[in-house]
């Protein structure tokens, strides 16, 4: 029956965080959280946490640099600043911690076919797009090299 009280429940989920020192406290508030709700009915809790990866931080001066080769190279009108952060876990995090550095996206859609998203099964990449990435890039290191 769907009015039935369990005596067991597990919830599952994913946290993220834009900033180092909210990630670092999650654990601990989310302890206090369960604890607070269990508490009252004299439940038991079990807590595992597992630390996925941290937030991608870009640095600004390399950031800026980025976004100038791309609009010197292919022009203000093809280049696209979020405008909001994004909460996508991206393993390039864990670089950024040994040294500065700054993620961009790469738009690789087709312009005159349908397009699907990243993990959709029938994602396809136009490859036209990498000589866009690797001439940005090329760009960006030749003029920080010169800065």
């Amino acid at each position: 029956a769907p009015n039935i009280i369990a005596d067991r429940v597990t919830l599952t989920g994913t946290v993220r965080s834009l900033h180092p020192e909210t990630y670092a406290q999650l654990p601990e508030w989310i302890e206090g959280i369960v604890a607070s709700i269990c508490q009252p009915y004299n439940a038991r809790y079990e807590l595992k946490y597992n630390r996925g990866v941290p937030s991608v931080y870009n640095d600004p001066t390399l950031s800026k640099l980025l976004e100038n080769c791309a609009e010197d190279g292919w022009g203000k009108d093809r280049v696209q600043i979020l405008s909001e952060p994004s909460l996508g876990a991206e393993d390039f995090s864990l670089y950024l911690q040994h040294a500065p550095g700054s993620m961009f996206r790469l738009g690789v859609g087709f312009c005159d076919r349908p397009n699907y998203p990243l993990h959709h099964p029938q994602f396809v990449v136009d490859e036209s797009a990498i000589e866009v990435g690797v001439v940005t890039l090329a760009h960006a290191i030749h003029r920080y090299w010169l800065i």
